[in-house]
C-alpha cells in the first residue's frame, strides 16, 4: 500500500502550513480577545481571507463533480477539485485552530451546505446562494435537529413543510442550527416533514429559507459546556412561525430530504474527523511541552512512567485514527459512500473518542491551568465532546457498524 500523499496534496499542505505559521497561530490570542464580548468577527479575519484567496488557499474542500449525479456541470466554481483523500490532511492542518477553516472558506456547516447546493440545487438556487457562499460573501446554517424529538432518528423530525399554492409554509422549532448567529448568515437549509403519509424515508424534504424571512425567529444561542462558539456563529435555537417561501426553494423535490441528508453527512464526517485529529495533535504537543518543563518530585514530569505511557498511547492512537480516516476517504473516492458506510461510521466514532482522551490527558498534565481559560484545552475538549453527538451520536454509528459486521455471518 502507498501511504504517501500525492505531490499536489503535499504542496498544498506546505502552503497551508506556512500560511498557518505566518497568519493564524500568531493571531490566536488576538482572536480570543476580540471575540470575547460578542458575535462580530475581528476585521483581521476578513483581511486573512483576502490573503488566503490570493495564495490559492480557497474552497479547498470542493470535490470534483464531473460525472456525479444531479450535478449541473455548467456552473462554474472556484475550487481545487480535490478528492476526499486529497482534502483530508488539509482539514487536519486547518483543524489545529478552531476558527482557521473560515479563513479558507472551509467552515462547517457551509462546506456541507455548499456541497448540497452543488449536488442537488437548481441553476437558479446555485446562482442565488452557492455563488456568494463560495465567494465568502455570506454564510449559512443547517437546521435539522429538534428539541422535541430524538433527532438521531431523522424520521422523527416534526417541522412541517406544507405546500400552499406557489409557496411552502414552514412551521416548527429547531436547535443546534450551527452558524445561524453568524453576522453574515443569510441562508438556512431546513429539513422538515412534507408528507406524513409517505414511506418513512420519503416523508422529509429540505427547503432553502432566507434567514431574514418573516416568521424566522432566532430564540437563543445554545452553549456547549458554557462556550458560545461565537466565532463560527454559535448554535441557534430557531422558531419557524408560518414562514412562507417560494416553492422553487425546495431542494431536488418533495420527499428527497432523507436522501440529501445522507449525501451531505458522509463527506462532513471526513472533515470533522480530520479536524479533530488536528486538535489531538495540538493537545499532544501542548502536553509534551508542559511535561518537559515542569518538575515534580525531583525530576521532569515527563520522566514519570505514567506520563511516558500516556504520551506513547496518544501518539499511537493518533496514527491509527488518521490511517482509518484516510482509508475511509480513499474508499469514498474509489467505491463510493455506500460501500464505505462502515468506515465512515467507524471514523465518526473513533476520532472524537481518541481526541477526547488525549485532550483530557493534556488537561491533566497542565494541572489547574488546564481547566482555565489561559489555555485552549478546555474549549477544545468541549468542541470535541460535542462531536460524539453531531452528525449522529456514537450509538447510531455503532449500530450501523454492528449490523454490517453481523450481516457477514447470516
Amino acid at each position: 500500500m502507498n501511504f504517501e500523499y500525492s505531490q499536489r496534496t503535499q504542496e498544498l499542505i506546505r502552503q497551508l502550513a506556512a500560511f498557518m505559521d505566518r497568519h493564524i497561530y500568531p493571531n490566536v490570542a488576538r482572536y480570543e480577545e476580540e471575540t470575547a464580548e460578542g458575535w462580530p468577527l475581528p476585521q483581521f479575519v476578513d483581511d486573512l481571507k483576502v490573503k488566503a484567496r490570493e495564495e490559492g488557499l480557497w474552497n479547498l474542500f470542493m470535490p470534483p463533480w464531473h460525472g456525479a449525479e444531479h450535478v449541473d456541470e455548467t456552473f462554474e466554481f472556484e475550487g481545487h477539485g480535490l478528492t476526499n483523500l486529497d482534502y483530508a490532511p488539509l482539514a487536519e492542518v486547518m483543524g489545529r485552530v478552531v476558527w482557521a477553516p473560515e479563513v479558507f472558506n472551509c467552515s462547517a456547516p457551509d462546506t456541507g451546505n455548499m456541497e448540497v447546493l452543488q449536488r442537488y440545487g437548481t441553476r437558479e438556487q446555485k446562482d442565488r446562494w452557492l455563488a456568494p457562499l463560495m465567494h465568502g460573501e455570506i454564510r449559512s446554517a443547517y437546521s435539522m435537529t429538534e428539541p422535541a424529538v430524538a433527532s438521531s432518528d431523522a424520521t422523527n423530525i416534526e417541522t412541517e413543510i406544507r405546500r400552499s399554492g406557489d409557496d411552502y409554509i414552514v412551521n416548527g422549532r429547531k436547535w443546534w442550527s450551527s452558524g445561524a448567529f453568524h453576522p453574515r448568515c443569510e441562508l438556512l437549509i431546513v429539513m422538515g416533514k412534507s408528507d406524513p403519509t409517505a414511506h418513512r424515508f420519503r416523508q422529509q424534504s429540505m427547503i432553502l429559507v432566507p434567514r431574514a424571512t418573516p416568521g424566522v425567529k432566532l430564540v437563543r444561542p445554545t452553549s456547549v459546556f458554557g462556550y458560545m462558539h461565537r466565532g463560527h456563529g454559535g448554535h441557534a435555537e430557531i422558531v419557524f412561525d408560518n414562514v412562507r417561501v417560494p416553492a422553487t426553494n425546495i431542494l431536488k423535490g418533495e420527499g428527497c430530504g432523507f436522501e440529501i441528508a445522507q449525501g451531505r453527512l458522509g463527506p462532513g464526517r471526513i472533515h470533522h474527523a480530520m479536524r479533530v485529529i488536528g486538535q489531538a495533535e495540538v493537545a499532544l504537543e501542548s502536553m509534551c511541552k508542559r511535561l518537559l518543563k515542569r518538575v515534580a518530585f525531583g525530576k521532569p514530569i515527563a520522566q514519570h512512567s505514567v506520563w511516558e505511557e500516556r504520551v506513547a498511547r496518544a501518539r499511537t492512537e493518533i496514527e491509527m485514527a488518521r490511517l482509518l480516516v484516510l482509508k475511509a476517504a480513499y474508499m469514498m473516492d474509489t467505491v463510493g459512500n455506500k460501500a464505505a458506510q462502515a468506515e465512515i461510521a467507524m471514523i465518526k466514532v473513533a476520532a472524537p473518542r481518541m481526541a477526547i482522551k488525549i485532550i483530557d490527558d493534556a488537561i491533566q498534565a497542565h494541572g489547574g491551568a488546564g481547566v482555565s481559560g489561559d489555555f485552549s484545552l478546555a474549549e477544545s475538549w468541549a468542541n470535541t465532546r460535542m462531536l460524539r453527538l453531531a452528525d449522529g451520536p456514537d450509538e447510531v454509528h455503532n449500530r450501523a457498524i454492528s449490523r454490517i459486521e453481523l450481516k457477514k455471518y447470516t
